[in-house]
């Protein structure tokens, strides 16, 4: 991406993500659904491999996490676990794609491997960090069997879905960087009003 100023899509990218937590985060944990982290996990790969085939630059994807943080915080009662879990998915995407997905070469195969290493990557540095770093009750009571739950568990599911969902973004945001390139004054125009849209649902969302 030349053009069409990539920081706005960034944010814009990371908006939508932290709408996606606010929403159907709030749906699903209010009925309990079975794993319902790994379908949130699943549409944060599409995102953020979304954003990687628009700009595949080291970093962008730490910074659309920090974006989706800042939207659930503003949006909800902080739950730390929650944006934690946001912020390591986005850290683990981008050391993926960045040792992975270097240069052009790339194919649905890698694209593949960078969505299953960024889940089980993102699910463990998440439990590990929360565990015995920020030493949360709840994670500290259940111990290793917990952890492992996480990641080999729930971690295998969200893995089977990006290595679905994560070619899929790549395609898609290669196919949006070209249309953005060529129209890039209305593209920039139609991404300010959706940047105020949606960040003005902010409290009737939560």
């Amino acid at each position: 991406m030349r053009k069409g100023k990539p920081i706005l899509w960034l944010i814009v990218l990371g908006s939508v993500w932290g709408f996606n937590e606010v929403l159907a985060g709030e749906a699903l944990s209010s009925v309990n659904v079975l794993f319902g982290s790994a379908l949130l996990a699943a549409w944060a790969f599409l995102v953020l491999a979304v954003a990687r085939g628009m700009l595949n630059r080291g970093g962008s994807s730490t910074f659309i996490a920090g974006i989706a943080v800042l939207y659930r915080l503003v949006n909800t009662s902080p739950f730390f676990c929650h944006l934690l879990g946001i912020f390591m998915l986005g850290l683990a995407f981008d050391l993926s794609a960045t040792l992975l997905g270097r240069g052009e070469n790339r194919n649905r195969l890698k694209e593949s491997l960078i969505g299953i290493t960024t889940a089980f990557g993102g699910y463990a540095l998440f439990a590990l960090s929360v565990t015995f770093i920020f030493r949360h009750d709840f994670w500290v009571s259940g111990g290793w069997p917990k952890i492992m739950n996480h990641i080999f568990i729930s971690g295998s599911l969200a893995a089977f879905l990006a290595s679905i969902v994560v070619p899929l973004g790549y395609n898609l945001g290669r196919r949006s960087d070209v249309y953005i390139e060529g129209k890039s004054r209305w593209t920039y125009s139609w991404g300010l009003l959706f940047l105020v849209f949606v960040w003005s649902l902010i409290g009737i969302t939560g």
